[in-house]
């Protein structure tokens, strides 16, 4: 079985947080019971920046709830974080899982004995199963709040596509995939592909791996500028975007399309250093779960697919114009 690690995207670090919690009033579970609902959220990792983003919404839905929210430290491992889960079940520690996937598929069958187990699940970001096409949940029971990396892939390439619009005559694209070892980032880099083949003015350059790093972002760039110096448009990741813009110089005629929504990554477009970036909002990703999450274990009737680019700006496709326009504030760092 292959493992689907999802540093995938906007996934920048910061400095570890512990396990955390929050409490407010009560809120009545669907027992009846007065005690407060009990959250756990099995992040990517404690030191990822854009985990921890999305633990900043579960806590603030949990607090204005009256439930209590724990991070559950993942640590990038999808075989530690399907244990936990196991764990997690057995000691009856959580009525509601809100899940992060290190591992698409590992988790799948933790994640059913869970909800068999009577808990809540919700999945976040990552789409547990093998349908990187769909928002909608491929566990029975469970609720899925995600951002399906083909829908991602075909929101970058049309903000690729918009790009070119300003470009007299052909246009060159050049799309710097993230790893080409992972089934998830394969699913998004054909997407990205196959849309960017319908525009009428648009040359698709060889793909080259660009990574989630400025390191691996910059090397990309060489490669790419080198063989063809004539590009115009740049897509992949925020980390290797920002390495590339970097590379390129600020004056560069380069329009750079990054994958994530991190603060830098939304200052670079708002200042005009890059065309666009794909816009989710983790911290509306994480309190929507949390809430939908509550209400479930309430017994209350909650929508069970949500595409996350819904919940962010313009429907993910986080121009200039369209950030400025929600006044767009990111809640992670890369």
């Amino acid at each position: 079985m292959k493992k689907t690690f999802p540093m995938l995207m906007a996934l920048g670090t910061a400095g570890a947080l512990a396990l955390s919690g929050c409490a407010g009033g009560s809120a009545a579970p669907a027992d009846g019971s007065s005690a407060p609902v009990k959250i756990g959220f099995f992040g990517f990792a404690a030191s990822n920046s854009f985990a921890q983003g999305t633990f900043s919404g579960v806590k603030k839905a949990a607090e204005a709830n009256g439930a209590t929210a724990t991070f559950v430290d993942g640590n990038f491992d999808g075989q530690a974080q399907a244990q936990q889960i196991t764990d997690a079940v057995t000691s009856k520690q959580f009525d509601v899982m809100i899940v992060q996937a290190n591992d698409n598929l590992v988790v799948k069958q933790p994640l059913e004995n869970a909800i068999k187990a009577g808990i809540t699940v919700v999945i976040e970001f990552v789409p547990v199963g093998d349908n990187f096409d769909t928002t909608e949940p491929q566990i029975e029971g469970a609720i899925s709040i995600v951002d399906p990396p083909v829908g991602n892939g075909k929101g970058l390439a049309t903000m690729g596509l918009d790009a070119c619009k300003q470009v007299s005559g052909e246009c060159e694209v050049a799309y710097m995939e993230g790893n080409p070892a992972l089934p998830l980032d394969n699913a998004r880099t054909k997407a990205v592909l196959d849309t960017l083949a319908t525009g009428s003015n648009v040359k698709v350059l060889p793909k080259v791996t660009g990574g989630y790093t400025q390191d691996d972002g910059r090397k990309a760039y060489q490669s790419i500028v080198q063989a063809n110096p004539g590009v115009d448009v740049i897509i992949g990741s925020t980390q290797a975007i920002a390495g590339a813009w970097e590379a390129g110089g600020k004056d560069t005629e380069i329009k750079f399309v990054g994958n994530g929504a991190s603060i830098q990554a939304v200052d670079h477009v708002r200042n005009g250093d890059w065309f666009g970036i794909w816009s989710i909002d983790v911290l509306k990703d994480g309190e929507t779960a949390a809430e939908y999450g509550i209400k479930k274990h309430r017994g209350e009737d909650v929508a069970l697919a949500t595409a996350e680019s819904s919940l962010g700006v313009n429907n993910g496709l986080g121009t200039k114009e369209a950030l400025d326009k929600a006044n767009f504030v990111s809640g992670y760092n890369e």
